[in-house]
């Protein structure tokens, strides 16, 4: 305990002397400590404090983590007694309980955290548990005698295409092997699969169109700007080479990379265009004229979301998030369009009206929490695959700041808006096919935090689906260890080839260096100013190359080195450590490295062994690598854990034998190479042994060295691209063409034919096009050894493709329409009423709805009258929204389509009197869709505790196919939707659940279904834009009613309209709000005022659209 006090007496003083330099310094008249963490609410400013190296704050920490209450306040009664008039222990007093409040606010921290962590991990057991039992029978099948090693036919193919690190299983329908062979089934092998040379693409004879989305930073094909800020990072070297490796990958046609629009001072220009072409397509690059008009390679297409002028951290875009889907589903609709007319044009005997049939998305993958969302809602809208790649993870980031103890968990999300990423992360879950990661790591221990994602029930479900029997409506997505592709493209062969003969060539380039009579031929800078630390510079090079980072583990490297007088006869050390100018002017952690390598390298004595120069450039490291290779060195990474390991790979690629931890990445990686050992990072003697075994024994060392050059390129951008296709083959389930959706037919020939003589047929033709394809500047950013290339010529062939697409499935001209009369399909405009007029009973309210549907029937006529839609949008019933229409003296037929039971079904009223439901509707929303599986477990989990049975009880008379609904007597006594949607999830049931009716009614419906996606279905199906739909909501309504505001369309929210909503329901107080979810002061909402004239302004509005 006395030793303790004296750690914080000094600490303390040492607190007190830096605050009185600051005093000094800035005229202060008393000493305000920093804060503990920089908000990170701007980047630069974060980054900027950060580098500056605060003393205060470092001893602030070290207090607060190393010492209890007892020990604080043993020294706060030692001023109390010693205190006297002087300034210093006034302070010194002071001092004491400010850290002692900070002491017990990170306690205080800690321990809600740990509460929370505690439920949370109960829940996702129980959840577990429950859904294990369920599936259990099937599953002890694994436990029969000997297995058969030789599955079926369809198992073993499937078996061969899509095992992985831990993953689900795919989704294609396979053929039920005979019962013979039913018997016995091989056990599920987990180990990361590898694509073999051999292997046969499955992919070459496709012209295969993907889409990539990752909107957040600064995304350009050349002169990245990596670093600038915390969302412009790896990420974007990331996704962009991505592009360009699929897009040169045989069978792929095109590859577009979605991301944010930004036409911002701040920033350069390049980011607002709204095309940049990454690689030149195949078809133009063996044009000899160079202008062969293809439409395909790889290319960024920019979409506005948010304010274009404005740069938005991640953690701001948010609110924006659907208006970049509505734009993102425009742009691809017309792509897929364009490519259907280019590669599969419709026949002659078709007729020249005839439509080509799109080219829809192979596959749409998300990176990160945001674009996971966006792919998840653009993959549903239009029925295609969807793979997302999380890179970081919500889950994990709120448990390490919860760790940390600084902030609570309230601030963490005003912060970081966590809370609404971990729910696009979940969402991502509900819809992926696929889940890509970089390890099984990352699969167990990050992904497996989250409700979506159980890989106990997941493993349970691949062997069902893979038996052909039922999951019981349960999913979970697969996830697959696909390591980021390298290129290696700058590796020179000759060198290696030089380095691996082992003698003259290497002993010649180090000669040159350390002899000074001898004229030096042009040799890496870097070189000499490794060397120069070296008494010996011939001898081995044991290389680490991280950041100064107490979890990269340097000292334990060091205290082995220093501790082996054989390690340090036989090998240098050089330590790369980032850049550094002083040690005092850097950050507390990266300070507190250094300075202890360096006490480390004084204790042992180290001189003229360790290297450890203090600047080095990116440019440097490969120089580096090869330094380390012709001394017949070895790379060590010898991090507590490490992610990945793309120093691995590099050095590999340098024909560097590796020894890396055995936490992590780095136990794939070199199951793949074979070019190294792995060993316990804790443990020092393990760390000699295994570099000893490597330097000393030279036919170990070479052995290593060739099995990392032959096996290196599986890690290469070619091979990521192979196995990635190849996995998405067996993962994903790709429809038929019939399935996907369709456009409508056009107007008859003669019509557009007589609306063309008019002069209706030039209007057709320069309609405008999307934002993002409109003035296409392709912007080209390729090597320049293709100076041929014609951009313009490419960009004419595509705009034409598009204006003529366009100009057949879309009516000729507004008088067209109107002569055409009455036909969904050829609307130029809709109206959609989503008020939810109910009463406190849940009863609708006849008296408010009649007003609503005549205000927007009377705001709806005009000069376009025959062009405008009129679509009702509501949780009630088809019966139940035909009876209430009528009741307020409406005709249902004026309405071109009823979105009802919160989205689960989409009816025609002017088909006549059935009134039934779309049935091609139906087919998309089954998606996922568990049915009666998921029917007696929605009251178990929605009820609160106490409730009675009949507080959630299933309502027979409004539940249909695709919607279970249950009548709620007390909003009091059942849970809110985001619980149940977690409960659920952890029970693998995916889900969309909306209160209605007042919070008398829950519905529970497929997740592709809700009243939002079933307007943008209605949207792709009749041809129409949604800038080209106004919405009419109330100030409150249903537990969805958040997310019919945000979007491309208007949305315009009528006072005074609902008496009771359900809102109440829908999240708790510590989630995220509303305004993370709709950004109202987008010029899409508009807001009437009360006592404004409603019909007059409304009818204003809609004159806009």
């Amino acid at each position: 305990m006395a030793v303790g006090n004296e750690w914080i007496n000094g600490y303390l003083e040492a607190i007190l002397d830096a605050g009185v330099k600051l005093r000094e310094q800035r005229g202060a008249a008393a000493v305000q400590l920093p804060p503990l963490l920089p908000a990170p609410e701007d980047a630069a400013s974060a980054v900027a404090t950060a580098a500056t190296y605060s003393p205060t704050r470092y001893f602030v920490e070290e207090v607060v983590s190393r010492f209890d209450d007892r020990d604080l306040h043993k020294t706060w009664t030692k001023v109390v007694a010693m205190r006297n008039s002087q300034e210093r222990n006034n302070r010194l007093e002071n001092l004491c309980w400010r850290i002692w409040n900070v002491a017990r606010r990170k306690k205080q921290v800690e321990w809600e955290f740990s509460r929370q962590l505690s439920r949370r991990r109960l829940e996702q057991e129980l959840g577990s548990r429950e859904a294990a039992a369920d599936l259990s029978e099937l599953s002890e099948g694994e436990k029969d005698g000997k297995p058969d090693t030789h599955p079926p036919p369809a198992a073993a193919a499937a078996e061969a295409a899509a095992d992985d690190g831990g993953g689900g299983d795919h989704q294609q329908q396979q053929q039920q092997p005979p019962p013979h062979q039913l018997s016995r089934f091989a056990r599920i092998n987990s180990d990361p699969r590898i694509v073999s040379d051999e292997e046969e693409e499955v992919t070459t004879d496709r012209n295969l169109y993907i889409v990539l989305i990752s909107i957040h930073g600064l995304v350009r094909g050349e002169n990245m700007e990596l670093g600038r800020d915390s969302d412009t990072g790896g990420q974007v070297k990331y996704v962009v080479e991505l592009a360009r490796a699929l897009a040169a990958t045989p069978g792929v046609h095109r590859v577009d990379l979605l991301t944010r629009q930004i036409s911002c001072p701040d920033v350069d220009w390049t980011y607002g265009e709204p095309v940049e072409m990454l690689t030149v397509p195949a078809a133009d690059a063996d044009d000899e004229d160079g202008g062969g008009g293809s439409s395909g390679g790889a290319y960024i297409v920019r979409l506005p979301c948010g304010p274009r002028d404005k740069y938005l951290p991640k953690e701001s875009l948010w609110p924006h998030i659907p208006e970049f889907v509505d734009r993102a589903l425009a742009h691809v609709t017309n792509v897929a369009r364009a490519l259907g007319e280019q590669l599969s044009p419709p026949p002659p005997s078709d007729g020249a009206g005839a439509a080509a049939q799109a080219v829809w998305p192979y596959v749409i993958h998300g990176h990160y929490a945001d674009a996971a969302e966006v792919a998840a809602l653009l993959a549903s809208a239009l029925n295609v695959p969807m793979v997302m790649t999380g890179h970081s993870l919500g889950r994990n980031k709120l448990e390490q700041l919860l760790k940390l103890g600084r902030m609570p968990r309230a601030e963490i999300q005003g912060t970081y808006k966590i809370a609404r990423r971990i729910e696009a992360e979940e969402t991502g879950l509900d819809a992926a096919d696929m889940v890509v990661t970089s390890t099984k790591q990352e699969i167990e221990e990050q992904w497996g935090l989250y409700d979506g994602f159980d890989l106990k029930v997941e493993r349970k479900l691949r062997v069902r689906r893979r038996r052909g029997v039922s999951c019981l409506g349960r999913y979970m997505p697969r996830m697959v260890v696909i390591p980021p592709g390298m290129d290696f493209s700058y590796v020179d062969t000759q060198d290696l080839a030089a380095d691996g003969a082992g003698g003259a060539g290497d002993a010649a380039d180090l000669q040159l260096l350390i002899n000074p009579n001898k004229a030096k031929k042009p040799l890496p800078p870097i070189w000499s100013e490794v060397l120069r630390f070296f008494t010996n510079p011939h001898k081995p090079m044991i290389l680490a190359l991280s950041r100064p980072d107490p979890k990269k583990n340097v000292t334990t490297l060091l205290k082995a080195y220093g501790e082996s007088r054989h390690l340090r006869e036989l090998a240098n050390l050089t330590l790369i450590l980032g850049n550094r100018d002083d040690i005092e002017e850097m950050s507390g952690g990266a300070a507190t490295v250094l300075t202890a390598v360096l006490k480390l390298i004084d204790r042992y004595d180290l001189y003229g062994q360790v290297a450890y120069p203090k600047h080095h450039k990116q440019t440097d490291v490969p120089h580096i690598y090869r330094l380390a290779a012709k001394t017949k060195g070895v790379f060590i990474n010898p991090a507590l854990v490490e992610p990945f390991g793309l120093t691995i790979i590099e050095a590999a690629a340098y024909g560097l034998p590796v020894v890396a931890t055995k936490n992590g990445g780095p136990v794939d990686i070199l199951k793949v190479l074979s070019n190294g050992l792995l060993v316990d990072p804790h443990d020092a003697a393990a760390i000699t042994a295994a570099l000893l075994s490597l330097l000393a024994d030279k036919s170990r060392w070479s052995e290593c060295r060739r099995s990392g050059l032959r096996n290196i390129h599986r890690f290469s951008w070619p091979h990521h691209c192979r196995l990635y296709l190849s996995h998405v083959a067996a993962s994903c389930d790709h429809p038929a063409p019939h399935q996907l959706l369709r456009v409508p037919p056009s107007p008859s020939s003669s019509s557009a034919a007589s609306a063309a003589a008019g002069g209706g047929g030039a209007a057709a033709s320069s309609e405008p096009l999307s934002d993002s394809l409109r003035d296409l500047s392709l912007r080209i950013s390729v090597d320049a050894a293709s100076p041929d290339l014609s951009a313009g010529d490419s960009a004419a062939a595509i705009l034409d493709a598009l204006r003529r697409r366009r100009s057949t499935d879309r009516p000729a001209a507004s008088s067209a329409a109107r002569a055409i009369g009455f036909a969904p399909g050829r609307r130029q405009s809709l109206l959609v009423v989503a008020i939810d007029c109910y009463g406190d009973d849940g009863k609708p309210n006849v008296e408010q709805l009649k007003k609503v549907v005549e205000l927007a029937m009377s705001a709806g006529d005009g000069d376009d009258a025959g062009g405008r839609g009129y679509v009702l949008s509501t949780g009630m019933t088809i019966p139940e929204a035909v009876d209430a229409l009528r009741a307020c003296g409406a005709d249902p037929a004026g309405f071109d389509a009823l979105i009802c039971s919160s989205g689960a079904e989409i009816c025609y009223p002017w088909k006549g009197e059935q009134l039934a439901a779309d049935e091609e509707y139906a087919g998309h929303v089954a998606f996922r869709w568990p049915g009666d599986h998921v029917r007696s477990a929605v009251p178990r989990l929605g009820k609160a505790d106490g409730a009675q049975e009949a507080d959630l009880a299933v309502d027979a008379a409004a539940c249909s196919v695709h919607c279970h609904a249950y009548a709620a007597k007390d909003a009091s006594k059942v849970k809110k939707v985001d619980w149940i949607r977690q409960a659920l999830r952890m029970r693998g049931f995916r889900c969309n659940l909306v209160y209605t009716r007042a919070c008398t009614r829950l519905n529970v419906v497929p997740l592709s279904a809700s009243r939002p996606r079933a307007l943008r279905y209605l949207s792709i199906q009749w041809g129409i834009d949604l800038s080209k739909v106004a919405v009419l909501v109330g100030e409150k309504g249903d537990t969805d009613r958040e997310r019919l505001l945000p979007g491309l369309h208007r949305t315009v929210i009528l006072p005074g309209m609902v008496a009771a909503g359900s809102e109440e329901l829908l999240r708790d107080e510590d989630g995220f709000t509303t305004e993370d979810v709709v950004a109202m002061d987008s010029p899409n909402i508009v807001t009437l005022a009360d006592g404004q004239d409603i019909a007059a302004a409304a009818a204003d509005l809609l004159k806009a659209i």
